[in-house]
């Protein structure tokens, strides 16, 4: 079953976050990850400000928890810790929807 990873996001020195965003990608593509919202436009409704927001779909649940364990994505989690303040979550996806169909 589709798997998502929600992340939200304060980038504190972009500078340093860019070469997360030079890493990342890789370890999200090894996995069967692909994005579908990064960083684009948005609107809190309710709670705090955060700058950025990311949603990638991986193909499973153990996808998802494989890549956040990889050493490829722990590289590019090492290279932001300075340069954000970042919330992730892994969630299933539910039975049924188009992604699961």
């Amino acid at each position: 079953m589709t798997a998502y990873w929600i992340a939200h996001v304060t980038v504190t020195d972009p500078v340093a976050y860019a070469d997360y965003q030079t890493l990342a990608p890789a370890a999200f593509a090894a996995h069967g990850g692909r994005f579908l919202a990064r960083g684009g436009t948005s609107e809190v409704l309710e709670g705090p400000e955060l700058s950025r927001h990311v949603v990638i779909e991986f193909p499973t649940l153990d996808a998802a928890k494989a890549c956040y364990a990889s050493d490829a994505y722990q590289r590019a989690k090492h290279s932001r810790v300075t340069a954000a303040i970042v919330h992730v979550v892994i969630v299933d996806g539910l039975p049924g929807s188009p992604a699961n169909a």
